[in-house]
Formats: structure tokens, C-alpha cells, sequence
């Protein structure tokens, strides 16, 4: 049984919102029943505003998507469409306590649905999100498009297959498509390593150190017992940590010089400084 939250319970056994409105202003569907997870959502808006005067849903799904469409009914009720098009799939999460890694999924298809809703709204050409021959499937399975997949890379700093798995169901099916996701995730991560550093918002500095410490520098740190941690980042300047049996070796300047300093340089495109404090 997945270990919910008592947040998740409750939106699950007492949902908010549940239904259609029938004169609605904005209507986003997601998912297929097919698929094993749909999500229709309906909103009553006020035209001078723009606030969502009222929201419901109707969707076929497991306790989680309940729980998260019942919650993001909750979020958006009260905001303004621009307000609400900031909402994302880990807020959903948060809202309600967190979600079993493997529900993820459920969370997106609740923003997903809120952006289809929205546009709906903006444009009039139909809330139904319809992927169109410009959207290239990956996986056949769960007609997830490759634009999904690297959405919910970057918004969700994902690095596995798996995760990949958890937050949109690609690759859960018969499998075949793992091999593509994976390319996906690898052509992704290093096409932002490419980017030149000092044009990098904080948080892509932040997951671009993140990656390469954890792929290639704690694994070999690891295997005697350290570990580095990243402190601070000020513009160019990198300052990190040595923890655990790095912190007092004594060949730990030799280790920053060779394996540090090495690699953080041969994998980011631009003038760093990379201090050891």
C-alpha cells in the first residue's frame, strides 16, 4: 500500500470540488481512460478580473489523482489566471504533503490539465489537449509526447528513466521506449552544461553543479569514504565542501586540484572560480 499523507487521505476519501460546470468559461482535459488516468477540468471565470470564480473536476484515476485534482481546485479557486498559470505539479505535491515518488504523475497531470484549461480560455479553440503531429510520442503506451517528457525533466530537475516513469508514466508500459527516454535525459542535461555559466539563472547553476557532483565526482570521493557539498554560489564563484573522511585527508588539496576543480571545468562552458571552504 502507498504510504499517503493524511492531506492526501483526506482530499481522497472528501473531495473538493468534484463535478462539472456546466456554463464554464474554461475547460482542460488531460489523460485517457485508456490510459488509466483522465482528468477533466471546468472553470467559471470572471471576465473583468480574470480571478477563477469557481473550479470542479471530474477524473478517472487512483486515490493520488483524486487527491490532486481535489487540491488543485483548492489552489486555484480565488487567483487570477496569471496567478494560477504559476502553479506547478511540485506545488500540487506540496499542497498536499508530498506524493509517493511513483504518483508524481498525478501531480502533472493536474497542471497539465490547469494549462489546457487556461489556454482554453485564451485562445477558444478547445480545452481537449490533443497532441498534434509536431508532438513526437515516445511512449506508445501512455501517448506521452517527447515535449511532456522534457517539461517535467526541467521543471523537475529529473535524472533518471525512472523518475522519468514516476512523474509521467513514459516507459511504464512495455518498456521499449526506456532506451529514448534515456537518450532524452542525456541530450537534455548536456545541452545545459553547454550553456555558458554566467548566462545560467541560479537554480540551473545550482542543478548543473548538483549533476556533476553526483555522477561524477561524490562516486569517486565516495569510494574512500567523502563526500563534497556545494556551500554557496556567487556569480562565477563556486564554493564547496569536503564531509567525511575528505574533510581530514591530507591529500584533500590533491583531490580538489585533480578531481574538483577537473571536472567542474571540463563540464561547465564558461570562466569559474571554485573555492574550497
Amino acid at each position: 500500500m502507498w504510504n499517503y499523507t493524511d492531506k492526501v487521505m483526506e482530499h481522497f476519501k472528501n473531495p473538493k470540488n468534484v463535478g462539472e460546470i456546466k456554463d464554464a468559461d474554461a475547460v482542460g482535459e488531460v489523460g485517457s481512460i485508456v490510459c488509466g488516468d483522465a482528468l477533466k477540468l471546468t472553470l467559471k471565470i470572471d471576465p473583468q478580473s480574470h480571478k477563477i470564480i469557481d473550479a470542479k473536476f471530474k477524473t478517472f484515476g487512483c486515490a493520488s489523482a483524486i487527491a490532486s485534482s481535489s487540491a488543485l481546485t483548492e489552489m486555484i479557486k480565488g487567483k487570477t489566471l496569471e496567478e494560477a498559470s504559476k502553479i506547478t505539479n511540485q506545488n500540487i505535491a506540496e499542497y498536499l504533503g508530498g506524493l509517493p515518488d511513483e504518483k508524481m504523475h498525478c501531480s502533472v497531470m493536474g497542471m497539465e490539465a490547469l494549462e489546457a484549461a487556461i489556454d482554453n480560455y485564451n485562445t477558444k479553440k478547445g480545452g481537449k489537449r490533443i497532441i498534434g503531429e509536431q508532438e513526437k510520442i515516445i511512449c506508445k503506451c501512455f501517448n506521452v509526447s517527447e515535449k511532456t517528457i522534457l517539461k517535467a525533466i526541467e521543471l523537475n530537475n529529473l535524472k533518471t528513466v525512472d523518475e522519468v516513469t514516476h512523474f509521467t508514466k513514459a516507459g511504464g508500459g512495455c518498456g521499449q521506449c526506456k532506451g529514448e527516454i534515456e537518450k532524452i535525459l542525456k541530450d537534455f542535461w548536456a545541452s545545459k552544461i553547454k550553456m555558458n555559466f554566467s548566462d545560467m539563472t541560479v537554480v540551473e547553476k545550482i542543478k548543473i553543479i548538483e549533476k556533476i557532483l553526483n555522477d561524477d565526482i561524490n562516486p569517486k570521493l565516495k569510494a574512500d569514504g567523502g563526500f563534497l557539498e556545494l556551500v554557496d554560489i556567487d556569480n562565477n564563484k563556486i564554493k564547496v565542501k569536503f564531509l567525511g573522511a575528505c574533510s581530514v585527508c591530507k591529500s584533500a588539496d590533491t583531490t580538489f586540484k585533480e578531481v574538483v576543480e577537473k571536472e567542474l571545468k571540463s563540464k561547465i562552458n564558461g570562466d569559474i572560480e571554485i573555492v574550497l571552504v
